[in-house]
């Protein structure tokens, strides 16, 4: 590799980061840095939180934290992200234009005070905003990639923001989404043509891998935020028809989220709590254990009332990284991963007697489920695994500079 393309200098514009080592949060910012560092220099710009520092070398990252709120009130970001945040509580909102302003000081500060050649600013809204209204206030000319990973794309609706959308996605260098379901959308909003799909990656070679140790042959898992987009309510009101089919079968939840409480009320009002078990968040680091244990894993995503869909689901690639047999709902996004029938079922979505119906199906057929299983893994590794994902990014980031 030329020296050129090694002394790039990359800044990661990002409301999703890790607060500090073993946090719970999403860690795909995170991990793509992390190996992108390999050849370029990477610096990060997030959100401050409390008990996060403000500045400090992650792994062998320079990471930048703007705190935007008195400490203990900066509560928009982390925690299931902005989006949830600011329907867990409208007074969230009062914190949007104070997040906007410091992070474009921040920003603006950096551009000003050192040589960055690539921001890429993870979600349209607000960060890849905030880096084209910095590049023009700061007199300096980074390139600017976004990368839109769903909910930014899909969830903010009206005239208004669809109209922001479109002008930010025009004036990027380079933009791209995370499934070919989000480049179909984007085009139509825009019709800009050179829209990449590139996806958030998964370690398919040191963590999310199958072992020699028996399966469970009733246990359905599910891992994700207990949020409205996720559709757990229908994966529990499909549970009596299960239970009458398969009486030892268990659902086993892996997350937090806001919609807890009515969930764990509904497997009561329903009858079927005994049969349910909140495991609470999972640390990243034990999630494989799970995958490689359960008989099914179930994502009944659906499409929010605000709009907000899934834009990939990376717990289908981490689930088939294990070999474990998957049902997913119809959502467009989820066809890059999930092939009907050949690397998983697919169900309609909110309709729990389909999913009933798909997971008593897999759960009398072990030799499906394998199958699926296996020809699941091969899929993903082709296209998922960090290393494909992690050289497409920096190709692409050399092929923007020169």
């Amino acid at each position: 590799m030329s020296d050129s393309a090694t002394n790039l200098r990359i800044l990661v514009l990002t409301s999703t980061f890790p607060r500090w080592a073993g946090d719970r949060e999403p860690p795909f910012v995170f991990e793509l840095s992390r190996r992108l560092v390999n050849r370029f220099e990477v610096s990060v710009l997030a959100p401050h939180a409390s008990n996060a520092k403000r500045q400090e070398i992650f792994g062998e990252i320079s990471v930048h934290r703007f705190p935007y709120f008195f400490t203990g009130g900066q509560t928009l970001a982390y925690n299931g992200g902005i989006l949830a945040n600011l329907k867990r509580n409208r007074l969230n909102y009062l914190l949007v234009p104070f997040f906007m302003l410091f992070e474009f000081i921040y920003l603006w500060r950096l551009l000003r005070t050192t040589h960055i050649d690539v921001i890429h600013a993870h979600w349209l809204i607000p960060q890849g905003l905030v880096a084209l209204l910095a590049r023009a206030c700061s007199g300096q000319s980074p390139l600017i990639l976004c990368t839109s990973h769903g909910g930014d794309l899909f969830g903010l609706s009206g005239k208004l923001l669809t109209g922001i959308k479109r002008h930010i996605i025009n004036r990027l260098d380079k933009f791209t989404v995370v499934s070919q379901a989000m480049r179909d959308y984007a085009y139509n909003l825009t019709a800009r043509r050179d829209i990449e799909v590139i996806p958030m990656g998964v370690d398919l070679v040191r963590q999310f891998t199958p072992d020699s140790e028996p399966r469970s042959t009733c246990d359905i898992l599910f891992v994700g935020r207990l949020v409205e987009k996720k559709g757990v309510r229908y994966l529990i009101e499909a549970m009596p028809e299960i239970i009458k089919a398969q009486p030892q079968a268990t659902l086993l939840i892996a997350g937090e989220g806001p919609d807890k409480v009515m969930l764990e009320q509904l497997s009561v009002d329903i009858d079927v709590a005994p049969h349910v078990r909140f495991l609470g968040a999972v640390d990243n680091t034990l999630l494989q254990a799970q995958y490689r244990r359960a008989a099914i894993f179930v994502g009944p995503s659906i499409v929010a009332k605000g709009g907000d869909q899934e834009g990939l689901g990376l717990v289908f690639v981490e689930a088939l990284g294990c070999e474990c047999a998957v049902i997913s709902s119809d959502l467009p996004a989820i066809k890059d991963v999930i092939i009907d029938g050949v690397t998983g079922l697919m169900c309609k979505q909110r309709d729990s007697a389909d999913l009933a119906n798909k997971v008593i199906s897999l759960l009398d057929n072990p030799s499906l489920r394998q199958t699926l299983g296996q020809a699941g893994r091969r899929h993903v590794i082709e296209r998922f695994d960090w290393e494909i994902v992690t050289h497409r990014y920096a190709t692409l980031m050399q092929a923007m500079h020169h």
